[in-house]
Parts: structure tokens; C-alpha cells; sequence
């Protein structure tokens, strides 16, 4: 069958879909309490269920007093129960596939489950419904003439008692159907690959000879490799390579400091990014409109949203809303009930909504990842948006960057101490630093207040990283790839101490 009339099949099937998504635009507040009494009707004879006595539970008052909010720590016997192969104890399906993750802040490893329903009526779902919405605001897409360069994660599928865990990336290719694998590059046994750097090098290899019209990845290691793509085949931009590339889906870390980058890399004006909100415990949200940063919630993914305002997380005062209790422009800590097991699992991010109807968030960071030594309240956002600014007034492209505190001493005022990785440096670091100072006070209140006339804090303290620190304090914890990436943000010094002793040792050869 000639490939634009599989275009077209392809792109009525996937539309299909939008009528249901304006079903849960409308009626959000009753399809998440329909979707709760599903979950905690499926799960009410498992070891949880009963504890809890899910079969009681007649309203969402009753489910919050009996299901307290977990963490990671509070759930892991449960889990190592079913790794060694008991089921029904959280979820009443079997789980043999558990994705790992250690995030950003922990050496220790998650194994977070992932049943069948996860598989196909989130994650699946989330990836077709992606190019639903793609298409329906792209009339003329020509997505499936070519195919889609994927980059996932590097680690292999390790077997242990019956049970397999691996990226989830890793998971998802290793059970993708069949025709999801025809339109994507590279092949699997490529993308499989557990050597992060040999695999990318094949990943070009194989990639280059493709007609790719639309990649998917995280931004900092997708441009790890678009560059390698480019210095493999001495072209100056991408789309000398791939001249049907058309849109780039992207998420996983913030594409605000990569953004200017990526237009370099594409310097077509028409050509499109849709950002999505994904993570090892599922997929939560997608772009649906062209050129917005706003994200809008699925709701009908098998996933029960509940939110903590940051303002009483981890108080005594603490409070939990529902969807319908959300408030614009406030952040929240996120806390989901889903198709897995994970009930009432707080998974680390933060959001704000910037739209009510329908639900449309920005992921603003992470609840362990923010500067409030000083009351300055400085969140991922900030800094993000911050360090944007700050190249595009200057000229400059940055790769990476992590910022820590620097205490008060004696009569000694703190500060904020930054490392940053250049691609491009500015011609002027002190303009740098100025723009990057004074961004940070026109978006955080409380940072200006503490910065006013040097009154808590001094002027920030930039160091410019050598070149490959970033990969190389990677590589080194053996996080290259996937969805690792460098913590942005610490309220104490711990990375900032490691990546400064590596600035200043012998680079590791290669």
C-alpha cells in the first residue's frame, strides 16, 4: 500500500479518538470519580483492598481517611513481594514488568509496577492519543510517510524471579505492537542497547539513511545525539538530513533552556513541538494545542489525580484536593491512585494549572528540588526560565547547570551558587550574570525581597563547567541516558561539592 495512503488511514483512525477527549473535557470532575470507584471496585479483593476495605468505600471522603498518602519507602515491601512473584497484593492482575528508577536524588533503585492496564490504557493510549491531537491540529501532517527517531533509555531487560524490570522505555519498546515498530527508528535490537555510548552511535548510524519525520526523547540527550548526527554526516543543520522532520515530541526535563538550541538545529519556521508529562508511574499529560507550553491532564487513563498545595507540604497542616478543588496559577505536589497498584503515591513533581476547563498544567519541578535556605521559595521553573533568558539575551547556549546554597557564616550573607556548562559562552559572563539575576527577580517575589539591597542574599556565583562535566558526573553514577537527568536544584551542597571536585581533577579518558 502506497505510504501517504497509509498516512491517511492512519491519521483517521487516530482522530477518532478526539470526540472522547472533549468527553472528559467536559465532564473532568465525573470521570475522575467514576474512574476511582472502577479502580477501587477492581483492586477490593487484593491484599490492599481488603486492608482498606475497598469494598465499602462509597465516596471519596471515606477513600482519603482509609488509604493514607504513600511514598516510595512506604510501598517497597509490597513491591519486592511481587518482584518475587506473589500477585494480588496490590493489584489484581498479574505484574511481572516493573520499571527502574532512581530519579535524580536517590542512589537506590525504584521498581515501579507496571500491569498490563498500565501498559495499554495509559501509556499506549497516551502515545496514540499524542499524535491524535498532533493531527487534528496539523490538517496537512504527512507524520506516517516517514517514520518517528525515538531515543530511550540505555539500560537492557534484566529477568529476575519470573519478573523483568528495565527502563520503562525499554518495557514499551520491548512490548510496542508490531505496527508501532515498522514506523519507528531504530530497530529494536538498536534501541535495546545497554551501552549508552556505542548505542548511539548505531542509533546514527542506522538513523541517517531514514526519511525521519517526527522524533521523540528527552531534550538534553536528544541533543546529545542530533549533534553526533551532525557531526557524523558534516551537514549544518537537520534538516539537511531529515527535510520531512516535522515536529519534535519532547519531555523529561524543562525545554525552556534547550529551546533556541533546537531552532538552530530545525531553522524552519513551520516546524512544531509538542511537549508531554510522562514518568515511570504513568503518562499524565500532552500538549494539545500548537505552540503552548500548557499541557493538557488525560483523565481517562486509568489514573486518580489528587494535589498537595506546596504552601502546607510536609506541614502539620497539610491538605489534599481533588481535581475539582484546584486553583489556578498554585503549586501543587502531585498525587495519583492508578491502574498499577499505586494508591495514593506521591511521585515527586510539582504542577500549577493554568486553565480550569480544561484542565491544562505546567510541570514547575520537583518537591525535593528547590532553594528555600533563605525563604526565597526558588523552584525549577524559575531557574529554567531564567537561564533562557539569559542565553537569548546574550547569544549564549547552555548544556547543563545545577545550583546549590551557599550558607551563612559567622556575619557572612548566603548566596546562590551556580555551575554552568557552556556550549556557546557569552561574550560577557558579567551581562550573563546581570540578566540571569535580575530574570530570577521579575519571576520569584520572594527572591527579589531576599536579594533587594544584598539584604539576605548576595549576588549569585556563577563557575563555568569544563566541557563534558555534566556527562561525565553521569557516567560515572552510570545514569547516562533515559530519563536521568542532573538535579537542577538542592537545598544543600552535596552535587554542587561532587561536580566542582571533577572540574577541577583530570577528565576520564574516552
Amino acid at each position: 500500500m502506497p505510504l501517504p495512503i497509509i498516512n491517511s488511514i492512519a491519521t483517521w483512525i487516530l482522530k477518532k479518538r478526539i470526540h472522547q477527549i472533549e468527553l472528559f473535557i467536559k465532564y473532568p470532575n465525573e470521570v475522575q470519580e467514576e474512574l476511582l470507584f472502577a479502580l477501587l471496585k477492581i483492586a477490593e479483593n487484593t491484599v490492599v483492598g481488603r486492608q482498606y476495605q475497598f469494598n465499602s468505600v462509597l465516596n471519596y471522603d471515606t477513600f482519603t481517611q482509609r488509604v493514607p498518602i504513600s511514598k516510595y519507602e512506604d510501598l517497597e515491601p509490597m513491591i519486592e513481594q511481587t518482584r518475587k512473584g506473589m500477585q494480588n497484593i496490590f493489584w489484581p492482575t498479574s505484574i511481572k514488568w516493573f520499571a527502574k528508577s532512581s530519579g535524580t536524588t536517590n542512589a537506590k533503585s525504584k521498581f515501579i509496577p507496571v500491569s498490563n492496564e498500565a501498559l495499554e490504557n495509559c501509556h499506549y493510549k497516551a502515545s496514540k492519543d499524542l499524535l491524535s491531537l498532533y493531527l487534528n491540529n496539523n490538517e496537512d501532517s504527512q507524520l506516517f510517510v516517514g517514520k518517528s527517531l525515538r531515543l530511550g533509555g540505555s539500560k537492557e531487560l534484566y529477568e529476575d524471579n519470573n519478573t523483568f524490570f528495565g527502563d520503562l522505555s525499554a518495557i514499551l519498546i520491548d512490548n510496542m505492537p508490531i505496527w508501532a515498530e515498522f514506523s519507528s527508528t531504530p530497530c529494536n535490537r538498536v534501541s535495546l542497547m545497554g551501552d549508552w555510548e556505542i548505542k548511539m552511535m548505531a542509533i546514527v548510524q542506522e538513523t541517517i539513511h531514514e526519511d525521519v519525520t517526527s522524533l521523540a526523547g528527552v531534550p538534553s540527550w536528544m541533543m546529545v545525539l542530533l549533534n553526533k548526527a551532525l557531526e557524523v554526516t558534516g551537514k549544518t543543520n537537520l534538516t539537511e538530513i531529515w527535510p520531512n522532520a516535522e515536529v519534535y515530541f519532547h519531555g523529561g526535563v524543562s525545554f525552556d533552556p534547550y529551546r533556541e538550541q533546537y531552532k538552530k538545529l530545525f531553522p524552519r519556521k513551520d516546524f512544531n513541538y509538542y511537549e508531554i508529562y510522562n514518568a515511570s508511574e504513568g503518562f499524565f499529560a500532552i500538549q494539545d494545542l500548537n505552540y503552548s507550553n500548557d499541557l493538557l491532564l488525560m483523565l481517562d487513563y486509568g489514573i486518580f489525580y489528587e494535589f498537595i498545595p506546596m504552601d502546607t507540604f510536609e506541614t502539620d497542616h497539610q491538605k489534599v484536593v481533588r481535581l475539582a478543588d484546584v486553583e489556578l496559577f498554585k503549586n501543587y505536589a502531585v498525587i495519583i491512585t492508578t491502574n498499577s497498584g499505586l494508591w495514593r503515591y506521591q511521585i515527586g513533581d510539582t504542577v500549577r494549572f493554568t486553565s480550569l476547563s480544561p484542565h491544562r498544567i505546567r510541570v514547575t519541578g520537583r518537591t525535593k528540588h528547590f532553594i528555600n535556605v533563605f525563604g526565597e521559595e526558588l523552584i525549577v521553573e524559575n531557574t529554567d526560565q531564567a537561564i533562557a533568558k539569559a542565553c537569548l539575551e546574550t547569544d549564549s547556549q547552555v548544556v547543563d547547570y545545577t545550583v546549590a546554597p551557599i550558607f551563612m557564616e559567622g556575619k557572612e550573607k548566603g548566596a546562590h551558587e551556580w555551575i554552568i556548562e557552556f556550549k556557546t559562552m557569552p561574550e560577557s559572563m558579567s551581562y550573563f550574570h546581570k540578566v540571569l539575576d535580575e530574570t530570577l527577580q521579575s519571576l520569584n517575589s520572594d527572591y527579589e525581597a531576599k536579594r533587594r539591597n544584598n539584604m539576605t542574599l548576595n549576588p549569585l556565583v556563577i563557575n563555568v563547567a569544563r566541557q563534558n562535566l555534566f556527562y561525565d558526573w553521569l557516567k560515572e553514577r552510570d545514569k547516562l541516558g533515559g530519563q536521568h537527568k542532573i538535579p537542577r536544584l538542592s537545598n544543600e551542597r552535596t552535587y554542587l561539592e561532587q561536580l566542582l571536585k571533577m572540574q577541577f581533577a583530570e577528565p576520564p579518558l574516552t
